[in-house]
């Protein structure tokens, strides 16, 4: 094992160096995981252009990146699940384990979660991190570490399906084409809807939808989603992963009778809500916030071909262009997924 390794590091709002860091040792229950590949995320851009999202604010050098997968090199003292050369998922957030929401099943809402790349927590942007074994998720033969890094917004996707109880027979509305809206179509159908209709302005985010198993795509430059209820179509479930206030609003008033909107997107700290429908039609509304006990699932999904996780991968950089991958989307906008890969090749 090398003593050191190279990581990517923001300190300071579009500034990224790469620097060499100490090889972490894996502690007591730990595995110690040579990362492969890296998604982009949303978030991770965010951080990279303003420092800060919300109330949490970069006030230290910080290593990006939430959506890792690796081999495991090496167990800490008591790691027993797991042997050295196996392929791993890492869940980004560690919870504490003890308090109510933990003790509930509810540990993705655990308010001392330790969460990767969320200030002042480091990332996976590097070649090696150390990680509790319980969440570094053993994958079946056929995975690649491209498709470990990328059930990190697959479990975003069950969990949004999850909320929103879709069955075998649903019809589900997804606004917004971007990644965790194509992965959400994909689980939607996975977990049995029948209707998937996804929305986007982007035609080639919209064709990219039909390939990867919408039943339909609207594009609401020229279908108002209005329309939708009196061409027959009156979504069980919303899947709104747009985060566009007026959309979410427009989207909302397309649901049939006890509908369900699953609030995904990160949009405004406040949106309009058509608050006369959610009552006269008894909606339900609900956010969502990361994923819990989701990796088994969205590894079967995975393994099982049921979702397509390669075709959202549009770019693929080393450690060393990290940033070219951070600003990708701003360059080109065909950009789905940015992929790094931190081992050198």
């Amino acid at each position: 094992m090398p003593s050191t390794m190279r990581a990517a590091v923001l300190v300071a709002p579009k500034q990224l160096a790469i620097q060499e860091r100490p090889v972490p040792r894996p502690g007591p229950g730990q595995v110690l995981v040579r990362i492969e590949a890296v998604g982009i995320c949303g978030s991770d851009v965010h951080y990279y252009e303003h420092g800060r999202i919300g109330d949490f604010v970069v006030r230290a050098p910080m290593v990006l990146g939430h959506e890792p997968g690796g081999t495991v090199v090496a167990l800490g003292p008591g790691a027993r699940r797991h042997r050295p050369g196996q392929l791993v998922s890492l869940e980004p957030g560690i919870p504490c384990g003890t308090c109510p929401q933990c003790r509930r099943g509810r540990y993705n809402l655990c308010p001392d979660v330790s969460f990767y790349a969320t200030p002042p927590v480091d990332g996976a942007l590097c070649e090696y991190v150390a990680v509790d074994e319980n969440f570094a998720h053993p994958l079946p033969e056929g995975l690649t570490a491209e498709t470990a890094a990328l059930l990190e917004p697959l479990s975003v996707g069950v969990w949004a399906s999850r909320k929103g109880r879709v069955a075998p027979g649903s019809r589900v509305l997804v606004t917004g084409a971007g990644p965790i809206g194509l992965i959400a179509a994909q689980t939607a159908r996975a977990f049995g809807a029948t209707e998937v209709i996804v929305t986007d302005i982007s035609p080639q985010r919209l064709a990219l939808a039909s390939e990867l198993g919408a039943t339909a795509t609207v594009n609401p430059h020229d279908t108002p989603l209005s329309s939708l209820p009196s061409a027959g179509f009156a979504p069980d479930v919303l899947l709104e992963c747009s985060g566009v206030p007026a959309v979410i609003d427009e989207a909302i008033r397309t649901l049939g009778r006890a509908g369900r909107a699953v609030l995904v997107g990160m949009g405004g700290d406040t949106v309009p809500l058509p608050l006369a429908r959610v009552q006269n039609f008894e909606i339900e509304v609900t956010g969502t916030f990361r994923y819990a006990n989701t990796w088994p699932t969205a590894i079967a999904l995975a393994a099982s071909g049921e979702v397509a996780l390669d075709r959202l991968i549009s770019h693929r950089y080393a450690l060393e262009d990290a940033e070219q991958g951070l600003t990708a989307a701003a360059r080109d906008r065909t950009t789905i997924k940015p992929l790094v890969r931190p081992q050198p090749h």
